[in-house]
């Protein structure tokens, strides 16, 4: 496993500090039931839209909802799959446009942005078989397994390692490689982070997070390696970049993860960022940080996939 603490200045920027004040802001530390729809108006109230210069449209990936996000003078063989982050619950394409959409533009790739179906109406294992779903369509519109990589955040993060899982156990051709933002990986929640950072996260509450697993995994076991991939066998992934903060409260989900992977010979980059707060990537824009943690991204990605 390659560790990285990322090579950054030892203070982030005065803009990542204002942005991060506000969101620390309108944190709010309780295990009230989750109010749902609340929830997902709110999250996708932070959306922004796609750059000028990438163009979405929407398509239907085997019955799931999709944009293919294309940049100018995009590459016509590579694609990476996107998956949301919500907690199972909220997120959509709207919420994470900005995000997915300066992805295909610093890569030149096209993006897939998916829109899985969604707990509490669709718990456990919906999402997992609409991430399947949407890289099977991917492959029967001619794109090759070489020329694909997976991507996800928080939740969605949990999702891309559930789904390469899946694609290796029904013996389909995984991806090149795959990308994971600040992901959840442990629905037990037993990460030490979940307690040393609950007081230094400034946008996930550990305290929350037992309702929104409630949520989720409907009676599904907490165990269930497709829903919490660090319990699952990780031997036969595809590369891997995990990219997480140092103040994240889940933090120890991407230490733990990257080191059992490791462990089952799978190619593992570790970034860990200084200071920066749960998804940082999805404030490019309003500070620099945000752009160099996509630009690794891309850097990452495209040795790993074939042109």
């Amino acid at each position: 496993m390659r560790k990285a603490q990322a090579e950054r200045c030892a203070v982030a920027s005065p803009e990542f500090h204002r942005i991060r004040d506000i969101i620390a802001s309108r944190l709010v530390h309780s295990d009230r039931p989750v109010n749902v729809e609340k929830f997902r108006a709110n999250t996708d109230s932070t959306g922004r839209a796609l750059p000028d210069s990438v163009v979405g449209d929407m398509v239907d990936a085997s019955g799931v909802p999709a944009e293919m996000q294309t940049p100018d003078e995009a590459s016509d063989d590579n694609l990476i799959l996107y998956f949301h982050g919500g907690g199972y619950v909220g997120g959509s394409i709207a919420s994470h446009r900005n995000l997915t959409g300066h992805l295909a533009l610093h890569s030149g790739y096209r993006v897939l942005s998916v829109e899985y179906r969604l707990a509490p109406e669709h718990p456990h294992p919906a999402a997992v078989e609409d991430a399947v779903a949407s890289y099977s369509w991917a492959l029967a519109q001619g794109y090759k397994p070489e020329n694909i990589a997976i991507a996800g955040d928080s939740a969605g993060g949990g999702l891309t390692a559930a789904c390469l899982i899946s694609l290796r156990d029904q013996q389909l051709p995984g991806p090149a490689a795959a990308m994971m933002i600040s992901p959840w990986l442990d629905m037990g929640l037993t990460g030490e982070s979940m307690v040393t950072n609950e007081g230094h996260d400034s946008s996930i509450s550990s305290i929350g997070m037992p309702r929104m697993r409630e949520l989720f995994l409907g009676n599904a076991p907490i165990d269930d390696p497709l829903a919490s991939p660090l319990n699952a066998n990780l031997e036969g992934l595809p590369p891997l970049l995990i990219q997480v903060g140092d103040e994240e409260v889940l933090m120890s989900d991407s230490l733990r993860f990257a080191e059992k992977a490791t462990d089952a010979g799978v190619e593992v980059e570790l970034r860990v960022w200084p200071e920066m707060f749960h998804v940082w990537h999805a404030c490019v824009g309003l500070f620099q940080e945000a752009a160099d943690a996509i630009d690794e991204m891309v850097e990452f990605l495209r040795p790993r996939t074939h042109v």
